[in-house]
Formats: C-alpha cells, structure tokens, sequence
C-alpha cells in the first residue's frame, strides 16, 4: 500500500510491524511476513541510518523501535495507523498480537 511512497515493500512491512507491536527484530520480522532475512536486515540498516529508528541490544538480540527523536515521528505514526486501517481484519490482528513465548509453568501472576 505504501510501497511507491517508501520506494520498498520490505521498507513498508519493517515500519508497519515496529509501528503496530512498538518493537521488533530482524527474523520476526521475516517471519511474520514469510520474507527473507537479509532484505529486512537491510532496510532497518538504513531506516537506523536515518534516524528513523534505533536500536538496543539485549543479549545476543538487536530490538529497534521508532526513534522519538525523528522529527517527523507524529506524521509517521499518523500515516502509518491510517495504513494499518486499510489491513483486513484477520491481518491486523495477527500483527497486532505481541505474544513472544509461553508462560512458564506454575509462574505467579
């Protein structure tokens, strides 16, 4: 939907999926959209370039997140939630669910 104005399919599903869980990594990324790694790895080389996002590393993992610096951050989320309404349903929900891995058993609320 947005490919023509971000020059890139993959440069637009990087965006969406950051925008809609506010964080991700490279191979979820890929694996939610049944992409290969390295095209993902590239746009969020150049998307961090940019300062549209930033990154942090927790273990071996690099998280980026959208950069509350980037002056344009407001018009991006705005563009980027109206993009989101255009999904179907059953899609948006799927890339709106966060859920990283199973509860451990017997674990406290």
């Amino acid at each position: 939907m947005l490919e023509s104005l971000f020059g890139s399919l993959n440069k637009e599903r990087v965006l969406i999926f950051i925008f809609a869980r506010g964080e991700g990594y490279p191979r979820e990324i890929a694996r939610h959209f049944d992409s290969a790694l390295q095209p993902i790895q590239k746009q969020l080389d150049n998307l961090e370039r940019s300062g549209v996002i930033f990154s942090n590393k927790t273990g071996n993992v690099r998280i980026y997140q959208l950069s509350p610096r980037f002056p344009f951050k407001t018009e991006l989320e705005a563009l980027l939630e109206k993009a989101l309404c255009f999904y179907d349903r059953d899609k948006k929900e799927e890339l709106m669910l966060n859920r990283r891995r199973p509860r451990t058993r017997n674990k406290p609320l």
